[in-house]
């Protein structure tokens, strides 16, 4: 395949818009058409010079077939995800799906199965698994360099504007940040420790008293035999989140911290700044720890999974971030929403 691949993008909100300029920087792929029913999608195609289609259906039905699309992003509100997927299968289309793969379980397995029994890609938008610096750290666990993994801690505390609850659907259930910002979290720790076995979760609506939680505190037990914790808010004032820490998105301010922390018998690993805390000795809490910092290229996640996306349409690579794996992820998101909604621990 030497022709360029043309990709759709269905879906022109925040994140189809970022899916737009992470195109334009990758060599060999085109943007084809945008999928959005608004007046504002329909604006931004016209503003970008992109064809428009108010739906997949209409694009895949109406569209000029010498100029059909080899692949679409699907961007919509997460309860349209399954739905724009299966047309995608149906129509033999790769599809790059943005987190989470569906709102509830039953469909996104259906999604996944649809996808497997076709034999259509399906790719899922954890795009942080693209970075080099979560690649650089998985080589470093997985040669051994930290000893056995004993315990893991993350964070997500930030404060979002009331203003960012002004679009409704991040009012209404599972729209709070165990499913939209936590999914990523869970993600990476499986990408970087294992699988998740067994969870415990706390959640509260306190601050806002909305139908979505606002703040949650979890336990959690890798496969592994690793424990670990993680403490979740939207209402707090301070430094310690991927968002803020990794600096892969220029509408957060870096703060130069680290929100992850992956402790072994050996060594102690902070993310993203990579650095790794050891005893230079013996190892004693009596004795001095030296810390060291490998330095890794900074390069935008969202562009180097475009470009991964590329290679699994034209055939070389398998998605970096499949559905399945993405269904493993989300199986471990809903186990904490049940078991703060139910007050006890769930095991997967």
């Amino acid at each position: 395949m030497t022709q360029p691949v043309r990709l759709a993008i269905a879906g022109a909100g925040l994140i189809g818009r970022r899916h737009a300029a992470a195109i334009s920087a990758v060599p060999g792929v085109v943007l084809q058409a945008i999928v959005d029913p608004s007046d504002a999608g329909r604006a931004f195609a016209r503003e970008i010079g992109a064809p428009w289609y108010a739906s997949l259906g209409h694009m895949l039905e109406h569209g000029d077939p010498a100029v059909r699309p080899d692949c679409v992003i699907v961007a919509t509100p997460n309860r349209l995800h399954v739905e724009n997927g299966l047309a995608c299968v149906a129509a033999g289309i790769p599809a790059l799906i943005e987190k989470p793969l569906a709102s509830d379980l039953e469909t996104a397995e259906t999604l996944v199965a649809a996808g497997e029994r076709a034999g259509v890609p399906l790719a899922v938008g954890h795009h942080r698994r693209h970075n080099p610096l979560i690649e650089a750290a998985r080589q470093r666990l997985a040669a051994g360099d930290l000893g056995t993994i004993v315990a893991v801690h993350g964070m997500f505390w930030v404060m979002k504007p009331q203003d960012y609850f002004d679009t409704a659907w991040r009012r209404e259930p599972g729209a709070g940040p165990l499913m939209i910002n936590l999914i990523h979290d869970i993600d990476l720790l499986r990408h970087l420790v294992g699988e998740i076995v067994w969870v415990r979760a706390l959640a509260s609506n306190a601050v806002r008293g909305g139908a979505v939680e606002d703040t949650a505190a979890m336990l959690l037990r890798f496969e592994s035999g690793a424990l670990g914790s993680f403490s979740l808010s939207d209402t707090v004032v301070a430094p310690w989140s991927w968002e803020l820490t990794a600096a892969e998105n220029p509408a957060y301010p870096p703060t130069g911290q680290s929100c992850y922390f992956i402790g072994g018998t050996k060594a102690s690993l902070q993310l993203p700044d990579g650095r790794v805390w050891s005893h230079p000795g013996a190892a004693s809490w009596e004795a001095p720890l030296s810390t060291t910092t490998h330095p890794v290229g900074r390069e935008d996640p969202l562009v180097r999974q475009i470009a991964q996306f590329a290679r699994v349409v034209r055939g070389v690579e398998a998605p970096l971030v499949s559905a399945r794996e993405g269904l493993a992820t989300l199986r471990v998101i809903d186990a904490l929403r049940r078991s703060a909604a139910t007050d006890q621990a769930v095991t997967l």
